[in-house]
């Protein structure tokens, strides 16, 4: 008897690989404005007096009321409840809400308004956070840092509520499939708006020699608005897909309050939480610092004015040539033809020498480190693949963290060594980075795939928020500990600044970043401890993190023989 089998949306590969590519594109545009500050550091200290305290505190700002008044949670719980589209849409226009927030705190129309007065006046001392060391505010802390702190908590909260949203979707739309590969391929397009945030930030700030760090900020502000369009486009998609299979997210096996306990009775879950904060808390705070460590490690001379070199064409042509990197390396992992599987990997080689090379040549530390997310782009494809075919998720989480302590011990203890090596202190950290990038690709490819291994899929929102809010913990603190400990190990900088021997622009690249650094390669330590211990216990329990998740036909034939007996 011949039988119609319905195909649905997901099971053609065009339509899945599509709404991959709308969520993707999306947080794509949140990780340019994650990261927008960060290659102008120097430029806050010089033009709103922000000292490496308030910068840190500003930027572990954007998870504060995600950790602390546990909205990641309610984030979860929303997505569990309400389902992927309708969490999607909202996450994009509070992340925009909140972007619009910062960039009104960077303009001169803030300075010397009532707000800027109100927020230099309050917000010193919060009754209970200040006792527990924990206040997002400080007495000091200039008023345009506070307010623009304010707009990236509540973008925080919408970027982490996009980032279990778009988890949730992938697991929608690939589970069975290559779901591996898609959050790798999702994590590396979003990884390239750190390239982007790096290139364009800083020529925005300097656009046309009048040095404006609104300018940038507008920038990501713009792209917020793209995300949100991205998402609404997806969400027409995924309705589409619901009404195939007859899918009601909002009814379809509720979620309740006490299914968290399954969650939180999960070993499994808790070392990959714990994994997960150690790791990313050892990445995220660093981007936001690694510019300006380069600024203080590398010997940098001024572009020559009018030449090539210092015109804003030459970030234009970088940055295409950036694109032609992440596109031929991506796209050579799919090429079944050998000759031109090898053509794509020339290309993209040649391409990556030459944009190292301009990098160089631009003295910009924030073009140098923009070359962090591209090894990551061509490998994921084969990491994703291999987790999805072969397994070895959590020894690929215990490469990653080994990689992890090498880099910030290379960046505390070598990279100062070259200083006085203009060529050398940049090839070392153009390898450094590009290393770091890669070790970084191994968390998305082999993490995020396996938590539907270790919970019930009606409860996985929830189990991605809980993962997400403990990873958040990190990022509040570790970017205001790096700031603090810059701070407390440079001294004399401080002192300069008071007593008017430094100006700001000598001070924001003269910092020693030895201490903070040390502190980062501690929590790669930790991280690989854990990752030892989670292989043990997935060996132990069986908890599946280091089979395939596609599995071989026979396999799945036989799962689904026994599906029917019982």
């Amino acid at each position: 008897m011949q039988q119609n089998v319905q195909t649905n949306l997901n099971d053609k590969a065009w339509a899945r690989w599509t709404a991959l590519g709308l969520l993707a594109f999306a947080m794509f545009c949140s990780y340019i404005f994650m990261d927008i500050l960060s290659p102008i550091k120097d430029l806050l200290q010089s033009t709103r007096g922000w000292d490496s305290t308030a910068f840190g505190t500003m930027q572990g700002s954007e998870t504060f009321l995600n950790v602390f008044i546990f909205f990641l949670i309610f984030a979860g719980i929303i997505l569990d409840k309400m389902g992927v589209r309708f969490t999607a849409i909202l996450s994009g226009a509070v992340m925009l809400v909140g972007a619009t927030i910062n960039w009104y705190a960077l303009t001169d129309a803030f300075l010397g308004s009532s707000l800027d007065v109100w927020f230099t006046n309050h917000l010193n001392y919060i009754p209970v956070f200040d006792e527990l060391g924990i206040s997002p505010f400080y007495e000091g802390m200039p008023a345009s840092a506070k307010f623009s702190a304010v707009g990236f908590m509540i973008f925080g909260c919408g970027v982490e509520m996009a980032g279990i949203t778009v988890s949730r979707g992938i697991v929608k739309w690939f589970k069975g499939r290559e779901m591996a590969l898609a959050m790798g391929s999702e994590m590396a397009l979003a990884r390239l708006g750190v390239a982007t945030c790096m290139i364009f930030s800083p020529m925005f700030a300097e656009l046309g020699g009048d040095i404006s760090v609104s300018r940038s900020v507008a920038f990501g502000v713009i792209l917020l608005m793209i995300a949100l369009i991205m998402f609404i486009v997806y969400f027409f998609m995924d309705k589409k897909l619901d009404e195939q299979t007859q899918a009601d997210e909002e009814k379809d096996d509720p979620f309740e309050i006490k299914d968290l306990g399954k969650i939180l009775s999960s070993l499994g879950f808790w070392l990959v939480a714990l994994l997960c904060v150690l790791y990313y808390s050892a990445i995220f705070p660093f981007q936001k610092y690694a510019v300006n460590m380069l600024q203080c490690n590398l010997s940098f001379t001024d572009v020559e004015p009018g030449s090539f070199w210092a015109s804003e064409s030459v970030t234009i042509v970088q940055y295409v040539i950036m694109i032609i990197v992440a596109i031929t390396a991506f796209a050579s992992n799919f090429s079944k033809n050998t000759v031109r599987k090898y053509s794509l990997l020339v290309v993209s080689i040649v391409a990556l020498v030459i944009f190292c090379y301009m990098g160089y040549k631009r003295q910009s530390a924030g073009t140098i480190f923009a070359v962090f997310p591209l090894l990551a782009v061509g490998i994921t494809p084969i990491l994703g693949n291999y987790v999805d075919y072969k397994g070895k998720a959590a020894s690929m989480l215990v490469i990653g963290a080994l990689l992890l302590i090498a880099c910030h011990l290379t960046f505390a203890f070598i990279l100062p060594m070259f200083k006085g090596s203009p060529v050398g202190g940049v090839c070392i950290a153009y390898l450094t980075i590009l290393v770091l990038g890669a070790s970084f690709s191994l968390v998305p490819a082999s993490l995020w795939p396996s938590v539907p291994k270790l919970v019930d899929a009606k409860i996985i929102g929830s189990a991605y928020a809980l993962i997400f809010w403990i990873q958040n913990i990190g990022l509040w603190l570790f970017p205001l500990l790096i700031g603090k400990v810059l701070d407390s190990s440079n001294p004399q900088i401080v002192q300069g600044l008071a007593d008017g021997s430094l100006t700001p622009e000598e001070a924001a690249v003269s910092y020693n970043y030895t201490n903070p650094l040390v502190m980062l390669a501690c929590l790669g330590v930790a991280a690989l401890l854990i990752g030892l211990f989670l292989k043990v216990i997935d060996r132990k329990k069986h908890l599946g993190l280091e089979e395939p998740n596609i599995k071989p036909q026979a396999e799945t034939l036989e799962a689904e023989v026994e599906a029917v007996e019982e």
